[in-house]
């Protein structure tokens, strides 16, 4: 394969609104039966990028990596397939919020996942763009309490205590961001989860918990960070977040509730669109060829845009390695 660019340029040149030697992309998933340790989050995000070759690599650990030194417990799976167990969780009434301090960047969980992207840059190739994932605060505290409803709930009852908490839980990720890049991360993957999104809060609700602290976070990454917001869930808010401070933006653009990837360009201005590669649809259920069909017909319409091939979200472990073959020889 002639490519003239590394990943590095490559990106660098369509979020400059330029075109390079061929389009971008990258998936991302979980390992469920590596994640549960360094070495095998390592080992599982190295053979992946060695497999496809993507232009940057999304490092995907276990989602209870934020909660696990504030006292969540789980039982570990050791299937590909199948997620995790909670066990315990840290917040167990309204009182427990009290204990959700600010944790050093040294607890032992958060410092094993610094390590992690060390050990995951020194083995990549230093053109390789490299984001790590981290939640929005009020998605954290959502993962210390075990749901939405019950958050919400202690929100009703103790504002106050469970704002702290969430202050505590900001501070905890500025600090951690700032050794993220450190480590050797470009950037982070910052995701809001199920909160920015009409189906649980009004964008007023949103924006008095949230706003301030997921850009604080953001900005913690540092301004030359190659930063990806990515805004979850179906009814989402991507439009109203548009402006922050990130060079990349990522969505479900397929579910018929969000924008699709087309209309994005209206407002996300010189923002780059992470899209276009429907992950509960044709990604796993089409054959390679009517996935490479799928790949033309996009590109076509995406000619001169700021655009990269990617999921909605982690994608399914159950697709084909063939179909995801069929999208890395297709760009």
């Amino acid at each position: 394969m002639n490519e003239r660019y590394s990943h590095r340029e490559r990106l660098t040149a369509i979020t400059q609104g330029e075109t390079p030697d061929r389009y971008a992309g990258s998936i991302w998933r979980h390992f469920y039966h590596k994640e549960a340790t360094t070495d095998g989050l390592v080992e599982a995000m190295l053979d992946f990028q060695k497999r496809y070759d993507w232009d940057f690599m999304k490092i995907n650990p276990r989602a209870s990596y934020h909660v696990e030194d504030w006292g969540n417990k789980l039982d570990w799976s050791t299937s590909e397939l199948a997620n995790h167990i909670k066990t315990e969780l840290a917040v167990k009434s309204v009182a427990d919020w009290d204990k959700i301090e600010v944790l050093p960047v040294t607890a032992p969980v958060l410092s094993e996942h610094l390590r992690a992207i060390s050990l995951i840059k020194k083995a990549s190739d230093p053109e390789l763009p490299l984001m790590m994932t981290i939640f929005n605060p009020l998605g954290i505290a959502r993962n210390l309490v075990g749901s939405a409803g019950k958050l919400l709930a202690h929100l009703e009852q103790e504002p106050d205590q469970v704002k702290t908490a969430l202050e505590n839980i900001t501070i905890t990720f500025e600090n951690y961001v700032r050794e993220v890049r450190d480590a050797g991360a470009d950037g982070i993957f910052y995701a809001t989860l199920e909160w920015a999104s009409s189906d649980l809060l009004s964008y007023e609700q949103y924006a008095d918990l949230c706003r301030d602290r997921d850009i604080r976070i953001i900005r913690a990454a540092g301004d030359d960070a190659l930063n990806i917001l990515h805004v979850c869930a179906s009814n989402n808010y991507l439009r109203e977040l548009s402006d922050y401070p990130v060079p990349l933006v990522n969505w479900a653009a397929h579910d018929p509730t969000n924008v699709n990837l087309d209309d994005s360009f209206t407002f996300l201005g010189e923002k780059t669109a992470i899209a276009g590669l429907d992950g509960r649809g044709w990604l796993r259920h089409s054959r390679p060829g009517e996935i490479a069909h799928e790949i033309a017909r996009i590109k076509e319409r995406m000619t001169g845009k700021r655009f990269i091939f990617g999921p909605g979200c982690t994608v399914d472990p159950r697709i084909p390695p063939e179909n995801l073959d069929a999208v890395r020889k297709k760009l």
